[in-house]
């Protein structure tokens, strides 16, 4: 059994496939990433300009495996994405009134009657607590006694455009999609770790177009943003600033930028003629430093905006995780704590995070799988693990769920 992992990011398409033989543990078989155009902020906009990436990433999968291109799970970003909570209330239904699994699912099913609009479609609906006859905090009242079933859902919603753009691309080479899952939600499948969640954190995932950020504590999520700001920005304010090429604007930003420009000698110059032959002058890598802080500076106040928004600034004991590719910049984990307040370190993908040891069948992809530009995809193929083990490899069958080829079949002609 195959399973395809794939994060379509503003900039750049990161695929990863898995196997799954018997009783052996996973194997990680295929390692993937290519530039991609087409995307605004996380969320394809063009589909015709999406598809040649992903045909080209197609016809390596195919060289794996036909098989693996039936069976992907795939990551929704972007701004639009909206995060809100609900409730359901049920009355148990049985005269002994012990609660059985389907008083659970009508509960739950309860709590997504709420207006969505007509553009949006729920992506996830993640139940956070159970309230059993006023008795709240109950994690699993299966086989409790009640009368009365509540509980607390947290609903993510996505426009039904993007969702489709997306569904419509995959499926545009011959790919089939087996789950959807918000990249955020992935990221911190990948990343954190239970005693992170259960203290209190904060993952910062500062992609390309987007910087997401996902709290938890008690090991329950409190709060998911998307802001429209991302690395690329810092790479754009340094394109202008010294008048270069966007791609000799990225090679200075990771080689010779800093998140702090304190942290460099004003004296220091960088020769740009070295990166650009168009290029003749020299410029202070402080002055570099300084365009960069500026603009992560900025993101890192919205990322405290949107803790202060639920009584969390500076008040996480587990600090600030950041991942993503704008994790790369150096300097950004003291510049995280000097803006956040908090403690900070740098968040990359660790199969040790509540999953089966992956097997990587060749030692290059080792470094891929440990880069932070890496979370999104490697969460993703950790959320296909987890669906086909507790599924015991029914998920992976020709025949989808029900529910899954109607929601396809919604959001395609």
């Amino acid at each position: 059994m195959y399973i395809t992992a794939l994060d379509i990011g503003t900039s750049k398409i990161k695929a990863i496939v898995g196997e799954i033989k018997g009783n052996r543990k996973p194997s990680v078989i295929g390692v993937f990433k290519a530039p991609v155009v087409g995307l605004r902020r996380g969320e394809i906009v063009a589909i015709e300009d999406v598809a040649p990436a992903l045909s080209r990433l197609s016809e390596e999968i195919k060289q794996i495996s036909k098989s693996a291109l039936k069976n992907i799970f795939a990551g929704v970003g972007g701004v639009n994405v909206r995060f809100q909570r609900s409730r359901g209330i049920v009355a148990v239904s049985r005269a002994d009134n012990e609660i059985y699994q389907d008083d659970i699912e009508r509960v739950i099913k309860a709590s997504q009657a709420i207006n969505l609009g007509p553009n949006r479609t729920t992506l996830h609906t993640l139940t956070k607590e159970f309230t059993v006859d006023g008795t709240a905090g109950i994690l699993d009242p299966l086989g409790m006694n009640g009368h009365r079933l509540e509980v607390e859902s947290l609903i993510i919603d996505a426009l039904k455009s993007t969702v489709g753009n997306l569904i419509k691309s995959v499926e545009s080479v011959g790919g089939e999609i087996s789950g959807l899952i918000y990249c955020p939600l992935a990221a911190s499948r990948a990343v954190l770790n239970k005693t992170q969640k259960e203290l209190g954190v904060v993952l910062v995932d500062i992609g390309a177009g987007t910087t997401s950020i996902s709290v938890y504590e008690e090991n329950n999520l409190l709060h998911l943003a998307s802001l429209p700001v991302g690395a690329l920005n810092v790479t754009n304010d340094l394109a202008i600033g010294l008048r270069c090429s966007i791609k000799t604007a990225e090679k200075i930003k990771l080689s010779f930028g800093h998140a702090l420009a304190k942290s460099i000698p004003p004296r220091e110059k960088l020769e740009l003629h070295e990166l650009d032959e168009n290029l003749k002058s020299a410029v202070s890598r402080h002055f570099i430093s300084e365009i960069i802080e500026i603009r992560l500076a900025e993101i890192f106040e919205l990322v405290n905006n949107e803790l202060k928004s639920v009584g969390k600034s500076g008040r996480l004991p587990a600090g600030a995780v950041i991942t993503g590719g704008g994790a790369k910049i150096p300097g950004i984990v003291e510049l995280a704590k000097q803006e956040l307040k908090l403690p900070a370190q740098i968040g990359a993908p660790d199969a040790s995070v509540d999953v089966p040891t992956l097997e990587v069948v060749r030692p290059e992809f080792d470094a891929k799988l440990e880069d932070p530009e890496f979370s999104v995809v490697v969460g993703l193929l950790f959320s296909g693990l987890d669906e086909t083990l507790k599924t015991k490899g029914n998920w992976l069958t020709s025949k989808k769920p029900n529910w899954f080829r109607k929601l396809l079949k919604y959001f395609l002609p």
